[in-house]
């Protein structure tokens, strides 16, 4: 099992209310000539982390994506995977995942009890991380094939009490997700009420797509924003979306 190099990064980032990005590739849907422009845009964008993953992989192209990525630039590749199957001993670190936003016990401990003795086995490093699924006005395939209820998105009480709940638990990370191709992104309110109770890393994702929505998560709170499904489609938005990220941390580095 690997160090905490980048959780001890996260955290002197959150200290120093410095904003990350993260580009997110889901192996099966990104098609190759999409891939190699969006990791060429990440790298000239400078995006701060790869997120690999998807909720359901039929076509395995974790590794290819993995060389590909190393190939091109040395900034982390974070796994993120809906099961077992989707570790890859050559990526950097994973997320590992309770699904605390529902009340299904698969993803909450039995996934996790499949994944431990191959973990070990690796180098990864291993982010324990309370990942919450927020409506986000469409069902997404997160919550389909997790078979959970989201979290409703007007109903930040609930998703405070969830986050406290988690980190109460000995979680290090929170990721508030409204799900890939979700219609509303997690709403700023309660990634605020969030921020403004809990003391470990924030990460957001699903629904974003412009870089206001991304400055708008990062100013409430959100210490990553995670983007991907957008960039299927445009990937130049990479540039956009990072270089505004990181436009932001220089007016709250100095505010």
């Amino acid at each position: 099992m690997g160090s905490e190099i980048i959780y001890t990064s996260l955290l002197q980032s959150k200290k120093d209310k410095i904003k990350k990005l993260a580009v997110l590739i889901d192996p099966d849907r990104m098609r190759l000539d999409r891939l190699e422009h969006v990791i060429e845009n990440a790298v000239i964008a400078n995006a701060d982390y790869f997120f690999l993953g998807g909720s359901l992989i039929i076509d395995n192209k974790m590794e290819f994506c993995i060389e590909a990525i190393r190939a091109a630039t040395k900034k982390p590749i974070v796994l993120f995977p809906s099961s077992p199957t989707q570790i890859h001993s050559k990526a950097d670190a994973i997320l590992f995942l309770s699904l605390i936003s529902g009340r299904n016990p698969d993803y909450l401990i039995s996934q996790h009890v499949i994944a431990a003795p191959m973990l070990r086995k690796t180098n990864l490093e291993v982010l324990p991380t309370g990942y919450m699924l927020i409506d986000g006005g469409t069902q997404t395939t997160a919550s389909y094939i997790s078979n959970t209820t989201p979290l409703p998105a007007h109903k930040d009480e609930i998703a405070l009490c969830t986050a406290m709940a988690g980190e109460y638990l000995g979680l290090k990370l929170l990721y508030l997700d409204a799900g890939s191709g979700a219609k509303n992104a997690v709403p700023t309110s309660m990634i605020e009420m969030i921020n403004l109770n809990v003391k470990i890393p924030i990460i957001v994702g699903g629904g974003i797509r412009t870089p206001n929505q991304a400055c708008e998560s990062a100013k409430s709170g959100a210490d990553v924003i995670v983007v991907g499904n957008i960039f299927e489609k445009y990937p130049e938005l990479v540039i956009e979306m990072t270089s505004a990220i990181h436009s932001l941390n220089k007016i709250m580095v100095n505010s």
